[in-house]
C-alpha cells in the first residue's frame, strides 16, 4: 500500500463511524441527524480526502494532464480538454481554501493536521506548476472562453487563502499569475454571471499590486444590482433562470468582492449591506430546499456540480451570517446529508477515483456541453465551513434537524415569508 493510500485509509476509517449514522433515504423523515460532533467533521474530511487526493497528488507530481480523464458530452472532448485541468485546479481549491488557511487549534485531530499540511504543499506546488511554461501541467490561460471562468475560481481560492496560497508563492509565480489573469482580458464575458468572473480576476490583480481595471468590477457590481429580482435572488442577466447559479456564482462572488474591493469606492461600499442581506435571505431559502433525506430539487443547469449547489449556504455558515432562525448545527447536518446523497452513490467515482458526471452516481446525461471532468470539482464548495475551527459552534454544537426534517416529522415551526426592501 503506497503512503498516500495508507493515509487515505486511516482517515477514511476515522470517518467511517459516522457514515452509518447519517440519515439515509430509506429512513423515516422523522429520523434525527447524528450527534457525534467530532465524527461529523471527520465525515466531511473523509470526503475532502477522497475527492481531492487524485487531483492534488497529480498536480504535485505534474501529472494531472496525463492522469485525469476527460469525460465530456459526445463531440465535446477536444474542446473541453483545453481548460478542464484548470477547472479541476481552480474549483477544487475554491472550496478547500478556507480550510487550507486555517491554523491547527485545540480539538483538531492529528489526522486532520497531517492531511491539511499535505494538501497545502500539493496545492501550492500545483499552482506553481500550472503557471510554469515548462511544466507538463502548464495551464493555457486565455486559450478559450472557459478559462476566464476557471481562472476566476482560482483567483477566488487565492483570495480565500491569502497566507497559505498567495503567501507561499515565489516571486516568479506571482508574476506569472498576474500575467495569466491579464491574459484573460482577451475573453469578452457574457452579459450574465460571467461579468463576476472578470471582476474577480481584477480583484486579485489589485491584491497582487498590479494595475487593475476598476471599470470591469464596477460594471459587474452595478449589473448584478440591476438584475436583483427580489427575496434574495438575482437574475443571470436581465432574465431570471431557475437553477443554482445564485449559489454557484452570484452570492459568493459578490461577498468576496465586497471583502476585497468593497472599500475602494463609496458606491461599492454602499452595496455591501444589501449584498449581505440578500445573501442571508438566500441562505435561508437554501436551507429549506434540503429535503429530510438530503435530496433537493433537480432544477436547471450544472446540476452535476453536486453538493456545490449549496456553496452560498456553506459560505454563510463560514462567515457567521446565517439567519437568526437557522442554527449552525442544523446546517452542518443538512449539508452532510446532501454530501451523502451526492458523493456516496455507486458510480460517483471511476475505478481510479476521479469524479464522473452525474448527481447521484454516474449520469452522463446530466452533463451539459460545457461540463467535463474538471468541472465536477466545484462540489468542494460545500466544504467551506471546514475553515471554522472544531471549537466553533458550527462544529461543536449538538446536531439538530434541519427545517424540512422538523416540519415533515410533525414538529411545530414558524412560517416563512419573503424578506425584501
Amino acid at each position: 500500500m503506497t503512503e498516500p493510500n495508507r493515509r487515505h485509509f486511516l482517515f477514511g476509517s476515522l470517518a467511517a463511524g459516522v457514515v452509518a449514522t447519517l440519515p439515509a433515504a430509506s429512513q423515516t423523515i422523522a429520523a434525527q441527524p447524528q450527534t457525534q460532533t467530532q465524527n461529523d467533521r471527520a465525515y466531511w474530511l473523509g470526503h475532502v480526502e477522497r475527492v481531492s487526493e487524485p487531483v492534488l497528488k497529480a498536480l504535485n507530481e505534474r501529472t494531472l494532464r496525463a492522469a485525469m480523464p476527460v469525460e465530456a458530452a459526445p463531440g465535446e472532448h477536444d474542446s473541453r480538454a483545453v481548460g478542464t485541468h484548470l477547472e479541476a485546479l481552480g474549483r477544487l481549491l475554491a472550496g478547500l481554501a478556507p480550510w487550507l488557511e486555517l491554523d491547527p487549534s485545540p480539538g483538531e485531530t492529528a489526522q486532520e493536521t497531517a492531511l491539511r499540511s499535505r494538501f497545502r504543499e500539493y496545492a501550492v506546488a500545483g499552482i506553481v506548476s500550472a503557471l510554469d511554461p515548462a511544466s507538463p501541467d502548464h495551464m493555457p490561460f486565455g486559450a478559450s472562453s472557459q478559462t476566464v471562468v476557471d481562472s476566476s475560481f482560482l483567483a477566488l481560492a487565492i483570495l480565500r487563502a491569502p497566507n497559505q496560497l498567495l503567501g507561499k508563492l515565489d516571486a516568479t509565480s506571482r508574476q506569472r499569475l498576474a500575467e495569466a489573469l491579464i491574459t484573460e482580458r482577451r475573453v469578452q464575458p457574457g452579459f450574465n454571471n460571467w461579468l463576476l468572473f472578470a471582476a474577480m480576476n481584477e480583484a486579485l490583480l489589485k491584491v497582487l499590486g498590479q494595475s487593475w481595471d476598476r471599470m470591469r468590477v464596477d460594471y459587474a457590481l452595478r449589473s448584478l444590482q440591476s438584475w436583483y429580482v427580489g427575496d434574495g435572488v438575482y437574475g443571470d442577466g436581465p432574465h431570471f433562470h431557475w437553477d443554482y447559479y445564485d449559489s454557484f456564482v452570484m452570492h459568493p462572488y459578490l461577498l468576496q468582492l465586497m471583502d476585497t474591493v468593497g472599500d475602494e469606492s463609496a458606491a461599492w461600499t454602499a452595496m455591501r449591506e444589501p449584498i449581505h442581506r440578500h445573501a442571508q435571505r438566500y441562505a435561508a431559502i437554501q436551507e429549506r430546499l434540503i429535503a429530510p433525506d438530503g435530496s433537493y430539487p433537480v432544477i436547471g443547469r450544472s446540476i452535476s456540480y453536486r453538493c456545490g449547489a449549496f456553496q452560498l449556504l456553506a459560505d454563510a455558515a463560514r462567515r457567521h451570517m446565517l439567519p437568526e432562525a437557522v442554527a449552525a448545527p442544523q446546517v452542518r447536518s443538512a449539508i452532510a446529508a446532501v454530501m451523502r446523497r451526492t458523493l456516496e452513490p455507486a458510480g460517483t467515482y471511476d475505478a481510479a477515483g476521479w469524479l464522473q458526471i452525474g448527481l447521484a452516481g454516474h449520469q452522463p446525461g446530466l452533463g451539459e456541453g460545457y461540463i467535463s471532468t474538471g468541472s465536477l470539482y466545484l462540489c468542494s464548495a460545500a466544504w467551506l465551513p471546514l475553515g471554522l475551527p472544531p471549537s466553533d459552534a458550527f462544529w461543536s454544537g449538538a446536531a439538530e434537524p434541519w427545517t424540512s426534517q422538523k416540519i415533515w416529522s410533525g414538529e411545530n415551526a414558524h412560517t416563512d415569508h419573503a424578506q425584501d426592501s
